[in-house]
């Protein structure tokens, strides 16, 4: 559902909500990723293995497809810590937000089928849905719902489906009309979650029923991609599926799985490396399926890896400088860039436990799909390029050792910064009011009520409509407290500071992430809250 703040040459449009790594995981297997020199012979199994120790990953799953033939489907690892299950080519993982290209692919159908048009309005459709903006409500077309224009800011009102919460699609889809954009519409790219379950619920309009059925008879059906499910609760009853892992404390570990039943048109596929090669032999084909079937026209194949918003083009450099895009853009439900002088149809995918990437060459027929059971994108990074650099000819590098060095840089400044602030922090400092004057109910526009009370000696932070957002306040300067959730593989703890009226009374509070590497689904920066008048914590 989620994509970290970092280097522009690990950023592949990934998406949703996945935890950022702790501090404790600097510590990388820097014996097997030595340097950047060149790597020797291509070995898929030795790779993949050498990757798995070097991030801390417990199971990956490649698929290799090329000029329509399967290369490879293979599973490496295991599907769950403490269990000796292997991952297999038929394990079963979210893939997050490469569900997008699902719900891309769906809406491309409708159009073959004459029911809409790309550049309809969506009040066509869904004649309730409503931006903050009139005029954006006014033009808002199904193509802006999967492109990333609309003004919205990155992740904007994410906190609404993730971590789990209780509110409907449908309530999602009222509120987002209390979320106030950041750029002006169609200005530039930000990448977004809210507007493809505004898609996924017109994709259910349309053809009468759920966009998980939709999905399955429209889609993985006609492919043969009978393991697939477009739910969680699916998954977890078939026979082979992984176990979502993230860092607490620094050490990998099994967590729950987190459902997302509200927000599937954006997060909701979860499927195997046999099955995703099916999906990508199909759309490298232009839509063909085997046999001669279309499950999609030529014409829509090609819209929707059109270029439609364009993407800013980092400088990568050192090794790095070699994965530099020359055109960077975002399609319909796709990114599109290119890599030594071929064009790349790519996208990403996190949640909590579960990253993905597929990436495809259309001409070279060329597809890759990484899967993950852990929240590591150098894992999925360091094996694409190897894998993309095997199959185009370029000479070999050690990717591995690369990313594991930048990876490292990173997570060491971002921890440098971390301490800055709390070295500087006034420390002798006392909050301006009683640590109880703080307890009681907040309101933001869009997500609604949070609660601050007592629980005995300690003082929480609770978020009414998602049940695991709860932490614990703790006093870091003046009136500013740090929040640390007590499910500690969220790994998104944030600054909570209050602001008083001149009669000491609160008027606002407000909240940012501490950390750099917080994903930015957890959008504690978009809210507003204010004090609810009368209320009190219960």
């Amino acid at each position: 559902m989620l994509l970290k703040k970092t280097t522009a040459a690990l950023v592949l449009c990934a998406c949703a909500s996945f935890a950022t790594v702790s501090a404790p995981a600097l510590a990388f297997d820097t014996a097997a990723a030595p340097s950047a020199a060149a790597a020797p012979a291509f070995d898929l199994a030795r790779d993949v293995n050498r990757a798995l120790k070097t991030f801390d990953v417990p199971g990956i799953a490649i698929a290799i497809v090329k000029d329509g033939k399967v290369i490879a489907t293979q599973g490496f690892g295991v599907r769950r810590l403490g269990d000796p299950a292997p991952v297999t080519s038929k394990t079963l993982f979210e893939i997050a937000s490469n569900s997008k290209a699902f719900t891309a692919v769906a809406l491309a159908r409708l159009v073959d089928e004459g029911k809409l048009d790309w550049d309809d309005p969506v009040i066509r459709h869904l004649p309730d849905f409503r931006m903050h903006d009139p005029y954006v409500t006014q033009e808002m077309t199904v193509r802006d719902l999967l492109t990333h224009r609309s003004g919205l800011g990155l992740g904007a009102g994410d906190l609404l489906w993730w971590p789990t919460t209780t509110f409907s699609t449908d309530e999602i889809i009222h509120n987002l009309r209390h979320v106030k954009p950041a750029t002006s519409f169609r200005a530039n790219y930000a990448y977004d979650n809210l507007l493809y379950i505004v898609a996924g619920r017109i994709i259910a309009q349309k053809s009468g029923k759920s966009w998980g059925d939709t999905v399955k008879a429209q889609i993985l059906d006609p492919l043969g991609m009978a393991d697939t499910t477009t739910s969680v609760a699916a998954m977890l009853k078939a026979p082979d599926y992984s176990a979502p892992h993230s860092k607490i404390n620094g050490r990998q570990s099994v967590v729950k799985p987190m459902p997302v039943d509200n927000a599937v048109g954006a997060v909701g596929v979860n499927t195997s490396a046999e099955d995703i090669a099916k999906w990508m032999n199909v759309l490298l084909a232009g839509g063909e399926m085997p046999g001669g079937q279309r499950l999609l026209s030529a014409a829509q194949s090609k819209e929707i890896w059109t270029p439609v918003t364009p993407m800013k083009i980092a400088e990568p450099q050192g090794a790095l400088a070699a994965t530099r895009a020359n055109f960077n853009a975002y399609g319909l439900g796709f990114n599109i860039r290119d890599y030594r002088g071929k064009k790349l149809v790519l996208h990403g995918g996190a949640l909590q436990g579960f990253y993905s990437r597929v990436l495809m060459v259309p001409e070279e027929r060329l597809g890759i799909a990484i899967f993950t059971n852990a929240e590591n994108s150098g894992s999925m990074t360091s094996l694409q390029w190897r894998i993309l650099d095997h199959y185009l000819g370029a000479a070999p590098t050690d990717w591995i050792g690369v990313i594991a060095a930048e990876e490292q840089e990173r997570l060491r400044k971002d921890q440098e910064k971390i301490g800055k602030a709390t070295a500087a922090r006034a420390a002798g400092s006392k909050p301006s009011l009683p640590r109880a004057s703080y307890d009681g109910e907040y309101s933001d526009p869009w997500y609604g009520k949070v609660v601050i009370r007592h629980e005995g000696k300690k003082q929480l932070m609770q978020f009414t409509r998602t049940p695991d957002l709860v932490g614990e306040m703790e006093h870091f300067q003046h009136d500013t407290f740090i929040v640390r959730w007590k499910e500690r593989n969220f790994n998104a703890d944030a600054y909570l500071t209050f602001a008083l009226n001149p009669d000491g009374s609160i008027e606002r509070a407000k909240m940012s992430a501490i950390s750099d590497e917080t994903d930015f689904s957890y959008d504690f920066h978009d809210l507003a809250l204010t004090p609810v008048k009368g209320g009190k914590p219960k």
